[in-house]
């Protein structure tokens, strides 16, 4: 049988962490169960399955564990043995075993694979039990989301298109996807992006929970619990769909509870530290789901492993899948800040090197070279893995309309997390990279034929506005965290 020291390991890891007895054992017997199933490659790298159900990298030049995909290629893999002993394993590397019960949904982007009719419909009977409450009891004053919707919306309306912002893997959709246009008539300006995609900013649980604490702290409890409710409602509808299960998960773990203790927030509204009470409800296998909103440096990480990941098809053709996701890192940085050439290398140069600098720590040192080869020699390689002409080069289109769904949403939630990370605004006309992938997909899409689009219209929402989507990026170029 063909030995893969990866799948072995991996597969050894989750057997002992799955035990009840695993978290019963005291951590340094945990730390030496882990260590001897830490892996070296041929290149001298060593490999560990650990917290998170996800495999680090030993950073031979800062000494640190990171956060990395493990390599693709079959020879690599086969080649891997146990790594020697001495190998020392930090306490946060450690499984707790919660974490390794969390289901990570699906990284692919809702271009291509449209939000289900089901899903939709449901989310169309919320909005139309919401819209006409009265705005006098569900304002939008000093919200966020009065600078996304009209004057005359209720807060019912943001909590329901807020919580779908939040729960959203990568909030990249298709520029006829049925859930945004029934928004529509309610929004103040178009959304972001161009004919085929709306290239949405990542959701803000600050903004949702803002919602609720604004009516409770108003002495207007059960408006505020109203609003909580249909943020669980909502995200309970969601979750059927993958790519919002996880967030949606926590979202509901989150909002729930409140329904049956009303008081649970009580002693956070003088300090204004309901959203801290919040994440604290939220259980430890579903915390990855919370990243963004207090790591979002780990959440870098996570983004960027996905799209390791779904660059998994480049092995098969001879390449790196952890080069290639750097190389296309390197593209988006570059399209979003410039490259200042040949100065740019240096700490300080220019605002891509700023931004660069500030992603250092978050890789991992064969990364990190990477990352900086890509975008100082513009002879190399790497190069060749850019978009040109708006199109991935030949040796990186997908193979399928899955491979490709999956390698637009991972890009764009990557593109969201480094620009969260370094405090860059994220382009409202999409990355170079995803706008590239989406090339791949326009030819495919799920939008409903002509017939069934008549057949599945309904009147009580008015969903033919076209200014949705007549762009603006003078319109659009303040909008908020969603």
């Amino acid at each position: 049988m063909h030995w893969d020291g990866f799948t072995t390991m991996e597969r050894d890891v989750r057997a002992v962490v799955g035990d009840p007895r695993w978290t019963l054992l005291p951590p340094v017997t945990r730390a030496h169960t882990l260590a001897q199933r830490a892996l070296v490659t041929p290149d001298g790298a060593r490999w560990l399955f650990g917290a998170h159900a996800r495999w680090y990298r030993l950073d031979r030049v800062d000494g640190r564990w990171h956060l990395s995909a493990p390599p693709a290629h079959p020879a690599v893999r086969a080649a891997a043995r146990p790594s020697p002993p001495g190998v020392a394993i930090p306490p946060v590397l450690i499984p707790t075993g919660p974490d390794f019960a969390y289901d990570r949904g699906s990284t692919q982007g809702f271009v291509g694979p449209d939000v289900p009719h089901e899903i939709t419909e449901r989310l169309r009977a919320l909005l139309l039990a919401h819209r006409g409450l009265r705005r006098e009891d569900f304002p939008l004053d000093g919200s966020v989301y009065q600078q996304v919707f009209a004057r005359d919306v209720a807060s019912t309306v943001a909590a329901v298109w807020g919580t779908i912002m939040w729960c959203a893997y990568a909030p990249a959709f298709d520029g006829n996807e049925v859930m945004l246009s029934m928004f529509g008539e309610f929004l103040a300006r178009p959304l972001p992006g161009d004919d085929w995609v709306r290239w949405l900013p990542m959701g803000s649980l600050d903004a949702l929970v803002g919602l609720y604490a604004e009516r409770m702290r108003s002495g207007a409890g059960e408006a505020g619990l109203r609003l909580a409710g249909l943020m669980a409602e909502t995200a309970t509808v969601l979750r059927a769909d993958p790519r919002f299960r996880p967030r949606a998960d926590a979202l509901i773990a989150m909002a729930e509870p409140l329904l049956g203790s009303p008081w649970l927030d009580q002693h956070a509204m003088p300090s204004g530290a309901v959203r801290q009470a919040w994440l604290a409800r939220c259980p430890p296998h579903l915390v990855p789901a919370t990243l963004p909103e207090w790591a979002p440096g780990e959440h870098f990480r996570h983004t960027l492993y996905d799209l390791v990941e779904a660059l998994g098809y480049t092995a098969a053709r001879g390449m790196d899948p952890r080069a290639v996701a750097a190389s296309l890192l390197a593209a988006d940085v570059a399209g979003v800040c410039g490259v200042s050439e040949p100065a740019w290398a240096a700490p300080g140069s220019s605002y891509t090197a700023q931004v660069v600098t500030a992603l250092y720590p978050w890789m991992d040192d064969e990364l990190r070279q990477a990352l900086y080869l890509a975008l100082a020699e513009p002879a190399h390689p790497l190069r060749g893995c850019w978009p040109a002409g708006g199109e991935l080069p030949p040796g990186l289109i997908p193979p399928d309309r899955e491979t490709a769904a999956a390698l637009l949403g991972s890009a764009y939630a990557t593109g969201l997390a480094w620009c969260a990370l370094t405090g860059t605004p994220a382009p409202s006309e999409g990355f170079a990279v995803c706008s590239a992938v989406v090339k791949c997909l326009i030819h495919q899409r799920d939008d409903p034929r002509p017939q069934e689009a008549a057949d599945r219209r309904r009147p009580d929402l008015d969903e033919s506005g076209s200014w949705l989507f007549e762009t603006s990026n003078s319109d659009i170029s303040s909008l908020p965290p969603l």
